[in-house]
């Protein structure tokens, strides 16, 4: 029997997206210090900032709903439909940032702008999570998906990396006046480009047989595809993504999204430290997404939860602990890619294993919708929940909420179906019925 390839166009048609995504996602809370003064009144400062986070985390909770209408899509019109739709959004959302007038110009009209960028940003991350999961895992045949879907991490880290050495350089060639006046549309309206680009490659792929051969064969369940009522018909499934992902999003947002802050306001270092620290950790963690998600190819996805959700579970304490104490980059570096590898079992593997949960006629939305309520209220909220145990003079009881995510989490996976060898559509029912059939002699 010939060893499966892997088809690397859809794998980076499919995936890099979310690097774009995850790029745009990142420049807004980072560059907020620099055009937060332009879509509100002159005066206090740090007004200007709640008014812009809030604007932010606006977007945040658009995620549910951009996962129910874009999992619908995609489970009505198709995988390629839909990752053409979310890059769309991205694009629109990204230059209307760029071109927002300011309070100056127009008043309080250049805040609403930012609010319906936002808005539309929102929507495309909640739709483009599932979409690209399910596109990734159904575009690539049995024994190559744990790899295949391990992209989606290394596009997800890659978008982060570069909004981060961007925000690096424009500091570094650039005055705070001129960030300030004109610098901070520059990450936007490269963030549209490179959405226009993704838009380009998308348009060439091809969909998915798995979904081709659920247009062809099942005509008269057209009208149930996608809806919450044939969700309902797989609860149990909805209720597993919910479970599964609330300790690995806390982590992930743990140890990537809050770690510089954590390392800068807590261990004291000095913020150019902290966000090296995070940058060269994160590198290293984008490079072993596709070696764990090889590895979960040959033994199955569960080891790989079980390993990270024991790792969360006993390790989270003592890693946090030791983080608050570093006093340079070595200690920082090494502790902060010791607590990434841990998440690996999770990060490199939560899409497809999700994917692989669902029947093609759901499998969208089945991933939209459960992961985005769950991120929402878990991964969503870890920043928020880590620094009100800090302002209440118990920053260690964070570190335990965090254990006991993942400790839900790890019975989830200690009694789960292994999801390696699911059959996604009709031809790899047949394929699988025919090699299990013995030979007669």
């Amino acid at each position: 029997m010939s060893t499966p390839k892997v088809p690397w166009k859809a794998v980076v048609g499919g995936s890099i997206g979310n690097l774009v995504e995850w790029y745009d996602w990142f420049v807004y809370s980072s560059f907020a210090i620099y055009f937060a003064a332009s879509f509100f009144p002159d005066g206090d400062a740090t007004a200007q900032l709640l008014n812009t986070a809030g604007i932010f985390a606006v977007g945040f909770f658009m995620r549910p709903v951009g996962g129910w209408l874009l999992g619908r899509y995609a489970d009505r019109k198709g995988r390629k439909a839909a990752l053409t739709l979310t890059v769309t959004l991205m694009s629109a959302s990204a230059l209307l940032i760029a071109i927002a007038p300011t309070y100056e110009a127009v008043g309080f009209f250049g805040a609403v702008v930012l609010l319906i960028a936002r808005l539309l940003q929102g929507l495309s991350v909640g739709g483009e999570y599932a979409a690209s999961a399910t596109y990734l895992t159904e575009a690539t045949p049995p024994g190559k998906r744990g790899l295949a879907s391990s992209f989606q991490y290394v596009s997800m880290t890659a978008g982060q990396l570069v909004g981060l050495g961007l925000q690096i350089i424009l500091q570094n060639t650039m005055s705070d006046e001129v960030l300030k006046s004109y610098g901070w549309r520059i990450p936007f309206v490269i963030g549209a480009l490179g959405a226009a680009v993704v838009f380009y490659l998308r348009r060439n792929l091809l969909e998915t047989e798995a979904y081709d051969e659920e247009e062809r064969e099942v005509e008269g369940g057209h009208q149930q595809r996608g809806t919450i009522k044939a969700l309902m018909a797989h609860k149990k499934e909805a209720l597993l993504v919910i479970a599964l992902t609330m300790g690995g999003t806390v982590a992930y947002y743990t140890y990537t999204t809050y770690l510089t802050k954590y390392l800068a306001n807590t261990a004291g270092l000095p913020k150019q430290t902290a966000t090296l620290v995070s940058f060269c950790a994160l590198f290293v963690f984008m490079l072993i997404q596709p070696l764990a998600g090889s590895l979960s190819d040959r033994i199955g996805r569960r080891p790989l939860l079980i390993t990270f959700g024991i790792g969360s579970l006993l390790g989270t304490v003592p890693l946090m602990t030791a983080l608050a104490s570093v006093d340079g980059f070595l200690g920082g570096f090494v502790l902060s890619l010791v607590g990434l590898i841990i998440i690996t079992g999770y990060t490199s593997i939560n899409a497809v294993v999700k994917a692989e949960l669902f029947p093609t006629n759901i499998r969208a939305l089945g991933v939209a919708l459960p992961y985005a309520i769950a991120n929402a209220l878990f991964g969503g909220t870890a920043e928020y929940v880590a620094l009100w145990f800090k302002s209440s003079g118990i920053e260690s009881g964070f570190y335990w909420y965090v254990s006991g995510c993942a400790a839900v989490s790890l019975a989830v996976y200690l009694t789960m179906r292994e999801t390696r060898d699911a059959a996604l559509s009709r031809a790899e029912q047949k394929a699988g019925e025919a090699d299990s059939v013995p030979i007669r002699l």
